[in-house]
């Protein structure tokens, strides 16, 4: 474990050096806003690290939204400004990882729009593949077994039905980590899963009926141990 604590925190190091020195590029005017960024082996030499490593933190930054890739273009720096770019990458920077608890709040401000939303923007094919998630959830839940996997996909399956492109992409990112920390942490209960299925299928019938408040309320009850979590 310490080993990979390591590993995690030299991949860090490494991120926010290369973010720090295009940060300087930008501020020393070498790289302006719109500008294309110099090719990845370029870059790589450059800045003494691996292409890989390179890749990474350019995705974290087009992750952040301050550069952007353009087919047979390349990647380009955000034409935002270089006060705000700097800005901006400082806060990077100076980022802390999420703890759960905040990922928790986020994820019920996040699916809790996204089951109004769904339940106002479905689409049948939507609606059927919601129900399909839940069924599939149900059948392993019934019988005691881990359905991580199914219960994710159901989640993320409602969010998609949102329609809104920017939650469901949020959604993807924080969701995945909070559902395995909670779910590997129950005992498997009979009795528990068939109470959650139940919550699931009262879900999914707001969904199906168009009835966004309804959709809303039974999401809160199912989230009534993320709710006790975030108050403790």
């Amino acid at each position: 474990m310490e080993e990979v604590k390591k590993q995690v925190d030299v991949k860090k190091n490494v991120e926010e050096t290369i973010i720090s020195k295009i940060r300087e590029l930008i501020v020393s005017k070498h790289l302006e806003p719109g500008d294309r960024l110099p090719a990845e082996r370029e870059l790589a030499q450059k800045f003494g690290v691996s292409r890989n490593q390179l890749r990474q933190a350019i995705q974290k930054l087009e992750f952040y939204g301050l550069v952007k890739k353009y087919p047979q273009s390349g990647t380009r720096i955000s034409n935002i400004g270089v006060t705000a770019l700097n800005n901006m990458m400082s806060d990077i920077l100076q980022l802390q990882e999420p703890d759960l608890k905040s990922l928790v709040e986020t994820r019920i401000i996040l699916e809790t729009n996204a089951v109004r939303l769904a339940a106002t923007r479905r689409t049948e094919e939507q609606v059927k593949e919601i129900e399909k998630a839940h069924e599939a959830y149900s059948q392993k839940a019934i019988k005691g077994e881990n359905a991580i996997e199914e219960d994710l996909m159901f989640h993320l399956k409602i969010a998609e039905a949102s329609n809104n492109s920017v939650i469901n992409s949020l959604m993807l990112v924080i969701t995945p980590e909070i559902i395995s920390h909670f779910i590997k942490n129950k005992v498997c209960d009979k009795e528990e899963n068939y109470l959650l299925i139940k919550e699931h299928k009262a879900i999914v019938d707001a969904i199906r009926e168009k009835t966004p408040e309804k959709a809303v309320l039974h999401l809160q009850d199912h989230f009534k141990d993320l709710y006790k979590y975030c108050n403790e």
